[in-house]
């Protein structure tokens, strides 16, 4: 329950931390962070085939 608390919170901030930046730096950052999630996920998705 205090996990679930704590990610609301943190997610609250986020939130609003993102709806005071400017848009072209908003979706900016989104796309940054898009990349590297993609990133992640086609590394961890070959890098254990051999396991």
């Amino acid at each position: 329950m205090l996990f679930i608390v704590a990610a609301l919170a943190l997610m609250g901030i986020l939130l609003g931390a993102a709806a005071h930046t400017p848009l072209p730096l908003f979706l900016a950052a989104s796309a940054a962070i898009g990349v590297w999630l993609m990133a992640f996920f086609i590394r961890e998705r070959t890098g254990h085939k051999g396991s």
